[in-house]
């Protein structure tokens, strides 16, 4: 893509960053404000960023199963792959 140096993390990049840091599974709310706090990812103005993200999650691990940076450890909580 032309745009370089100060291209954005995706979403899930950030997550996976967060996530890397955390020493527990956080929900994607966590993850929204612990991203908002390191200034790595802020919502384009989504009124749900944590719902958006929490889909996108979902659909990673549905999508690349075993291949998946997520595991979904419990009912809204998420962790990165060992």
């Amino acid at each position: 893509s032309p745009e370089t140096g100060d291209k954005k993390m995706s979403a899930l990049d950030a997550a996976a960053k967060v996530l890397g840091e955390a020493t527990e599974p956080l929900t994607s709310k966590q993850m929204i404000e612990r991203m908002a706090t390191k200034g790595s990812w802020t919502s384009p103005g989504g009124k749900t960023p944590a719902q958006t993200l929490y889909s996108a999650l979902l659909r990673e691990i549905q999508k690349k199963g075993k291949d998946s940076r997520f595991v979904k450890v419990d009912r809204g909580l998420f962790t990165l792959k060992k």
